[in-house]
């Protein structure tokens, strides 16, 4: 097993995002700044994360052979993603269209997920052997609900630690629950997921002991400029968040927060320590527009983790 090997099985979109000085309302026109097409999809965007954090990370995905799929196929060549496991569809290439608000950094998104909706269990398969030398393997709900509960099922049968990020937030079978080993969610996704409105510390715990019921072994509900709650069967923590400057666009923020944590748990940090690494990834991506290309790289995140070595955990209380 290579132990700073992740495997990211997840989605490829091209992001198409829209800044606005406010988001429309429903049946409203309106007139916008500013215009950027780039890389996304929650899974493309954690992989690229996790490189940049320092991570050896494969991609399992599939692309169109279209502009939208060469924007990819570049991007993983420039950030050393290895994509021995990124095929080829016969359809489209997908797009996700962001509204972003100026002011506030607040998004609203739609996404067609094209060309990497149309993997397979068998191509999942083919990865056996990159999964089985992986310490980590890291999916999304960007992907077919059957081919995100095959991959961790191979996963877990091959002895590899397995991240479900449950994003966009979707209703589980109550089996994928326990293929996950650690399950992060973000305080509307934690609500959707075991519903529990998740305001206060007091309910981020609650969420978590919802998750840790069914059978996750390890919850951590993110909670943005709150940074982090994270609990197991021995221990609970509120991980504060880190201050890398103001916030420009929080597009991106949980794909930042999940790439770091992989890399931090694949180079053996406990798990705060995993957690308060992932938050100062999410940190300073929020501090920069865009998706992929806000990821930070590893020099600034320690850089970060060391300006602010005196703010840790804090005990989970309400």
């Amino acid at each position: 097993m290579n132990h700073n090997r992740i495997t990211v099985l997840g989605s490829f979109v091209a992001d198409l995002a829209f800044r606005v000085d406010r988001l429309p309302a429903r049946g409203e026109t309106i007139l916008g700044p500013s215009f950027v097409l780039g890389p996304g999809g929650k899974g493309s965007n954690q992989a690229v994360a996790a490189a940049r954090s320092g991570g050896h990370v494969s991609f399992i995905t599939k692309l169109g052979r279209d502009p939208f799929g060469d924007i990819a196929r570049k991007l993983y060549a420039d950030e050393g993603i290895d994509t021995g496991h990124v095929y080829e569809a016969t359809v489209p290439t997908g797009a996700a269209a962001i509204l972003i608000d100026a002011a506030s950094g607040d998004n609203a998104i739609i996404v067609v997920p094209g060309a990497c909706f149309t993997i397979t269990t068998d191509e999942v398969d083919a990865a056996r052997e990159l999964i089985a030398g992986s310490s980590v393997l890291m999916a999304q709900l960007e992907l077919p609900l059957e081919i995100v509960e095959h991959g961790l099922a191979l996963a877990r049968s091959l002895g590899v630690a397995t991240i479900l990020n449950p994003a966009p937030a979707a209703a589980l079978p109550e089996h994928l629950y326990q293929l996950a080993d650690y399950i992060t969610p973000n305080e509307s996704e934690a609500e959707a997921l075991t519903g529990v409105a998740v305001v206060t510390l007091a309910d981020a715990e609650r969420a978590a002991d919802v998750f840790l019921a069914r059978g996750v072994k390890n919850a951590i509900i993110t909670l943005g400029a709150q940074g982090a709650f994270v609990k197991n069967a021995t221990m609970s923590a509120h991980v504060v968040a880190l201050d890398a400057g103001a916030v420009v666009e929080t597009t991106g923020a949980g794909d930042a927060f999940n790439g770091g944590l992989a890399v931090a748990l694949t180079e053996g940090l406990p798990l705060e320590a995993a957690v308060r690494f992932g938050c100062a990834t999410a940190a300073i991506s929020v501090t920069r527009p865009g998706t992929a290309p806000s990821m930070p790289h590893r020099a600034e995140i320690d850089c970060l983790l060391a300006s602010h070595a005196g703010t840790t955990t804090q005990p989970a209380t309400a």
